[in-house]
């Protein structure tokens, strides 16, 4: 009798084993269904709300190409040229893309002359990195630099001394707690 209720025994565990299997099966598919349908709508809503944007940058480019245009037209159509007048001088405000026929060469500078400014402006240039090197290489600047400097390593040596004995105090702690248990 007792072969007989092994061998019915296993069949039923198998059986109930197959039914518990299948019915998570199932959960796991209507889970996994749900996320994706949840899924879905959140990409659908992005791409209805990327749509909608790209619509409204489209109008926004019409509008400007639209405004660029109706300058461009009253550019060409006027006859005068604009002129700001600051300091009792008279500046020209140049119109880009408008020929105003031909142009005038750069006015040519005779090489003794252009020899003259260019030296000029290397010595004014030459004589104010000197004095920057003078100013910054000065007895007091350096005795200033060096004072900073040793405060400084002053202030770091404390600060590290405090810090390793805060972290020697807090291992020293975990020392105790861990033999006083």
């Amino acid at each position: 009798m007792s072969v007989v209720t092994s061998l019915v025994v296993v069949p039923n565990a198998l059986a109930v084993l197959t039914l518990v299997a299948v019915v998570a099966l199932a959960v796991g598919v209507v889970w996994l269904e749900r996320s994706l349908r949840r899924s879905r709508q959140h990409t659908e809503a992005l791409l209805a709300a990327a749509a909608s944007d790209a619509d409204a940058l489209r109008e926004q480019l019409a509008g400007l190409e639209l405004r660029l245009r109706s300058q461009a037209t009253a550019v060409e159509t006027r006859e005068r040229v604009p002129v700001a007048v600051v300091d009792d001088r008279e500046y020209l405000i140049t119109d880009l893309g408008k020929d105003r026929g031909p142009r005038v060469p750069a006015r040519v500078v005779p090489a003794p002359q252009f020899a003259d400014i260019l030296l000029r402006e290397s010595v004014i240039k030459t004589a104010a990195l000197a004095a920057g090197l003078r100013r910054a290489l000065a007895p007091e600047v350096r005795n200033r630099i060096r004072f900073e400097m040793k405060r400084e390593v002053k202030r770091s040596r404390k600060e590290r001394k405090l810090m390793l004995r805060a972290a020697r105090r807090d291992w020293e702690s975990r020392q105790r707690a861990e033999v006083t248990p």
